[in-house]
């Protein structure tokens, strides 16, 4: 279980998050909401220890990620950042292999290729094995970024958005990957821009505005006419999606001209 308590980040004299407070249950997937700059970025990176809080903490199973050691961090936690690029000519292999650093002392063991070799089948990259990452997609190297994640085995996998770049196609099917194996027990905490999406695929979201968690709780909660105009300046409907039964949010548009 991940808990954030009290949490307050500031760069300088600019305070960037004020007091928030949020808990991602095992199994559970946590969005996280709101306009560009309102702070979603850095709770993502002060939950990773990228960021050191001024106050508050941020605790995995109740021990403070700031008292934990880098390996053990990297045991815990996966992280598939908003950009990733790589200049290096490494194999898709290589990439995923790097995965399982946390857990090899000297040479990768039969079992650790195993668990690769399920990574890469789970996120459909197997057919890319021996393909250099700088020949691939934007898709492709999303899913190989997933690849690389799932092969620490993690407890949480923290995803800052992770489809922003992609098509509808990905965008689905990494979420409905994501989806998955939170189903499996693993906690999954996902900054996200969609809010259709976010209401689908989230089991709780935190809404913030100027680093201020405006609302949190499950998607009827969070996802309403009100909280979406009071943050984001736009006037929206809420309604029911009668195909996938979740909350679906949208614009109320003046016609053009």
């Amino acid at each position: 279980m991940l808990e954030v308590r009290n949490l307050s980040v500031s760069y300088g004299k600019h305070q960037v998050l004020a007091n928030i407070n949020v808990t991602a249950e095992r199994g559970e997937v946590l969005g996280i909401i709101g306009p560009n700059g309102s702070g979603k970025t850095t709770l993502a990176k002060t939950i990773n220890r990228l960021l050191k809080p001024t106050s508050g903490e941020v605790l995995i199973n109740g021990k403070n990620v700031h008292h934990m050691k880098s390996v053990e961090i990297a045991k815990h936690i996966a992280v598939v950042s908003q950009v990733f690029s790589i200049n290096f000519e490494f194999t898709v292999e290589d990439i995923v292999l790097m995965g399982r650093t946390p857990y090899i002392k000297s040479a990768e063991t039969p079992d650790d290729l195993k668990i690769v070799e399920d990574a890469m089948e789970k996120t459909h990259t197997s057919f890319l094995k021996g393909r250099l990452v700088t020949q691939l997609s934007g898709g492709e190297l999303q899913r190989v970024v997933i690849a690389r994640a799932l092969a620490q085995q993690p407890d949480i996998l923290l995803l800052d958005e992770p489809t922003s770049h992609l098509d509808i196609t990905n965008q689905i099917d990494i979420l409905n990957l994501v989806k998955h194996e939170s189903r499996k027990g693993m906690t999954v905490i996902a900054v996200v821009h969609d809010l259709n999406l976010a209401a689908y695929y989230c089991d709780k979201i935190c809404l913030i505005r100027d680093g201020k968690l405006m609302s949190y709780g499950t998607p009827d909660e969070v996802i309403t006419s009100d909280n979406i105009h009071t943050v984001y300046n736009l006037p929206v409907e809420v309604i029911t999606n009668e195909i996938t039964n979740s909350l679906y949010v949208i614009p109320r548009l003046e016609p053009l001209p």
